[in-house]
Order: structure tokens, then sequence, then C-alpha cells
């Protein structure tokens, strides 16, 4: 067969259009091997990427035509592949007519057995680095094979640049991929209003943990904040950020109970291209962001324990190796972390470290419940409403005096994130409508209220009672330290008692 240059010209200028008009690697591919189906007639056709930094192989795309069922698609090493590593080494094209010559490398073999007789490949190198390899195969050599070589070496250097071309496409996209994560990343850890608008409040006791806050934030020492949830430990922990010499890096958060072993080194410390299987490209941790900036360490007391002491590691060398990497990072960093565990007691259970709770607990910063200081309440509900509201384009709800008062008498178990979803959802369910007593206590799940009475009923101070004995045993019901022997019932009438007032023991135990 004869290729005169009209056909090359012609196969070169398709070529060029497929480097243009495919928009994905998949599409690339198959555009080329049609392409070279229709000149060369090959029965196997694929391309493999070099990666230098791994020493590894990878398909382009899925092989076209016959598949052996030994050659592995996934990543591999260059070692396993020996056609290619031939080709890779000495930069020059590889012929094999008779396969059965080479029967000694078992990717051969496994051409073989698929029917495959004779083998072609060819380097792809750009910019004179050799980016992967082209392989065209048949069950029977074909003829001419010298000219079929010297075009095919041309027609390379056209792919090496489709294939780089490609490359550098999927590259970008992945990076302005990574790089909106990443944004979207910092945007929700770093929302935070203007001032402290947020944290709204006009008692004396969230004034004192205000006044703490300023005190801490340029001292840069650990601050641990505890609470119960819902409280606003993470607001505190951004206000600290914002006040001190640092607010101009990053607040990072790390929410500990989404932590698990396999996900913690990488996540935290970040890791290196190809240091296990998915890691494609190198990703900075969460402790590498946090440089010259905070590192907000969330819900603390739920880490594993088994996890603990890596984490305690960095928290006193303040050095980070990212996996798959053996050179040490030193990172600057401020520490604050929260909690609504009692996390001395973890440590008489043997659920936390000593020396871990010792290095977060430089200050300690006590956020109150809602219902430590209920003057906050009024306001919360005036300005919370106002600023959802306009956020949704609704009318705010107005809210009644006996609609207030209840609102008043509640506990919040779930503090004012329990405050805001149910002020929230009023304005969803009755915008710009009042708001009655009876409408809010239908609201309010888990207590009884009436709006006719000044004072507790016997039975909602029997109820408070029972939840703060529950609270001093940790949950624990029966036995001779639980709540029933404290309150001097039967554990049979107790749980009587909770089922009647609706109290859940494992709602009390993660508050």
């Amino acid at each position: 067969m004869h290729w005169d240059t009209a056909t090359r010209y012609k196969l070169l200028l398709r070529i060029n259009n497929d480097i243009v008009s495919a928009s994905t690697r998949r599409e690339v591919f198959s555009a080329l091997a049609q392409s070279l189906e229709d000149t060369f007639r090959f029965d196997r056709l694929s391309i493999n990427l070099f990666d230098e930094e791994t020493n590894s192989l990878s398909y382009f795309a899925a092989a076209e035509g016959i598949s052996p069922t030994e050659i592995s698609e996934d990543a591999r090493p260059l070692a396993k592949g020996a056609i290619a590593s031939a080709v890779i080494r000495s930069r020059e094209p590889f012929i094999l007519s008779d396969l059965s010559t080479h029967t000694y490398w078992p990717s051969v073999n496994a051409m073989k057995d698929a029917g495959l007789n004779a083998t072609m490949a060819f380097p792809l190198i750009v910019r004179d680095k050799v980016k992967g390899t082209l392989h065209l195969s048949y069950a029977k050599a074909p003829e001419h094979l010298e000219e079929m070589i010297e075009f095919l070496s041309e027609v390379s250097t056209r792919i090496a640049i489709a294939v780089d071309h490609m490359m550098s496409h999927t590259r970008l996209k992945h990076i302005n991929a990574q790089l909106r994560r990443q944004k979207e990343f910092l945007t929700s850890q770093n929302r935070l209003s203007e001032g402290f608008d947020e944290f709204i409040y006009e008692s004396q006791v969230l004034a004192d943990v205000v006044r703490q806050a300023k005190i801490v934030a340029n001292s840069d020492v650990s601050v641990s904040i505890i609470g119960e949830t819902g409280t606003g430990k993470d607001m505190i922990a951004q206000f600290i950020h914002q006040m001190s010499n640092r607010k101009d890096a990053l607040f990072v958060k790390v929410n500990c109970p989404a932590l698990n072993s396999a996900l913690f080194e990488s996540e935290l410390f970040g890791h290196a291209k190809g240091s296990f299987t998915g890691a494609q490209r190198n990703r900075v941790g969460r402790f590498e962001m946090a440089d010259n900036g905070t590192i907000f360490l969330d819900e603390i007391g739920e880490l594993d324990i088994g996890l603990q002491s890596k984490l305690l590691q960095v928290l006193q060398d303040r050095t980070i190796e990212r996996v798959g990497e053996s050179s040490p990072k030193t990172i600057d960093f401020r520490l604050l972390s929260a909690t609504n565990k009692d996390l001395e007691q973890a440590m008489q259970n043997n659920s936390f470290r000593s020396d871990l709770y010792y290095r977060l607990n430089t200050v300690t910063i006590k956020v109150p419940p809602l219902r430590e200081h209920p003057e906050d309440i009024p306001v919360l509900i005036e300005k919370l409403a106002a600023k959802q509201s306009a956020e949704r384009n609704l009318p705010p709800p107005l809210f009644s005096k006996s609609c207030r008062k209840i609102m008043l008498q509640y506990p919040w178990p779930g503090n004012v994130r329990e405050l805001k979803n149910v002020v929230k959802r009023l304005i969803i369910l009755r915008p710009g409508e009042t708001i009655t007593g009876n409408e809010i206590d239908t609201q309010l799940s888990g207590v009884c209220t009436s709006t006719r009475r000044k004072h507790m009923t016997l039975k909602e101070l029997e109820r408070r009672h029972i939840i703060r004995t529950l609270k001093e045993t940790g949950g624990v019901v029966g036995g001779p330290s639980g709540a029933a022997a404290l309150l001097g019932v039967p554990r049979q009438t107790l749980q009587y008692r909770l089922r009647k007032y609706g109290i859940s023991v494992n709602k009390l135990k993660t508050q």
C-alpha cells in the first residue's frame, strides 16, 4: 500500500480537526481511532500516558478493538508495560512483527492469547518530553510495514499534540473545579458578618463571654469553647479569629465527628500525588491551609481516641508531613476548639487523652445555654425574623404578647439554633401574620405551656427536675448512681415519667 502526499495531508488534517472539535478524552480518542482505522486497519488501538513523577502508565481512554483480559486499564507501574517501557526509554518506535518471539513478557503473552500476533508502538513526544505511547496491534502482521512505520511516526507527532492539548484542558478543568471547591470551602468557613451582628445579645452573661473573647483574641493561646449544642460556639471562634492579628489569614474549620481513620491524615495533613490509589494530584491539608491563620477543631470530644495521638503530635511540634512525603513542614497556626461534652469525664472514662486535653485548654470560654439568659430571647426573635424574612423577600410574622410569653417560658433545648429554626419556619408558613400563643404552643414540642398561667405548674417543675437529674448522671436511669435512685423512685416509675413527659435520654446524652 502506498500513501501519497494527498492521502497523508488529508489524514493529518483530519487529526488536527479531531484536536479542535473534541471536548473530552473519550471524544478525542474515538475520533483518532476512527481516522487511524480507516487508514491502517488495526485490530487494537491504545494510547498510554506516562507519568514521570510516579513512573507509571495509564490509558488516555479505553482501548479500541481487541482487549486482552490480563492487561489492566488502571494506572500501573512502567515495568508492567514492557513494550511501552522500551519505547519511552529509547524514544524510538518499537516494532514486533511476530509476538511469539517475545513470550517472556507477560503483556505479550496476554496479547497472543487474545489473538494478536504483531504490534507497533510509537513515542508521543511534546516539547522534548515523552508524554506517552501509541500502540497499533494486529492479528496478522500488515504488509508494507516499513512504509507504515514512516507514516505512523509522522502521525504520532500530531497525536502527541492532541493528547497533550486534551490533558492540559483536563488539568485546567480540574484546577478550576478545585479552585471553585476551595473558594466555596473558604467562603463557608469565613462567613462572618460585619462586626458581631449575627451574635445577637443584650444580657450581661453574653457580654461577659464577648469580653473574654476579646481579651484572648491577640494572645495566641489555645482556647477551648464549651457549651451545649446550638449555643454559638463556632461564632465565638470566628469572632476570636476576626479580632486577632491573624484575621487576614484563613479561619479553617475542622468537623471532628466527620473524620475517620481513613480520611484523617489526608484531610488534615494533605497528600502527595500518587501516595495512594486515587491520589491523582497533590492536596493541601487543613493545617497547611491554616498557616498564619486559625484552625478550629469543632466537636473535638467526638474525635476517636486512636486519632487523638496523631493530632497531639502536630499540636506539639507544629509540623506536618503530607501523606506520601517524608519532609516535614512547619506550620504557624492559632488553635481553637469546641465541644459540648464533659472532657474531664471523658478523660476518666479513658475516651479522651489527658495530654491532649491540657494542650487544648490553656483558656476556657463557656457559652451559656439560652435558658440561662432568657432576656436575650425578645431581641433574638426580632432581629432573626427581620434578617431571615429579608433574605426570603417575605414579610416577617408578628409575635403576639401571648406568643412571646410562651417563647420566654420554653427551655430551648436546641438553644439559639432551635430558636432560629422556629423563626424560619414561621416566616415560611405564616409570613406577615400574627402568631398567637396557641399557635406557637404547637410549634414548640416537648413542653406544655399555657397563656393563662404566670408560674410553672408542678408537672413542668417535675419535668425539669428529671431532666436536670438525668444530665447529672450522664443519662443513666437505673443502678445505685442512676437518676431513679437520686430521685428516690423505682426505675419503672421514672421510665413511665420519661414517656409521659416526652423526655429522650439519648437526646440528653448528645446535649
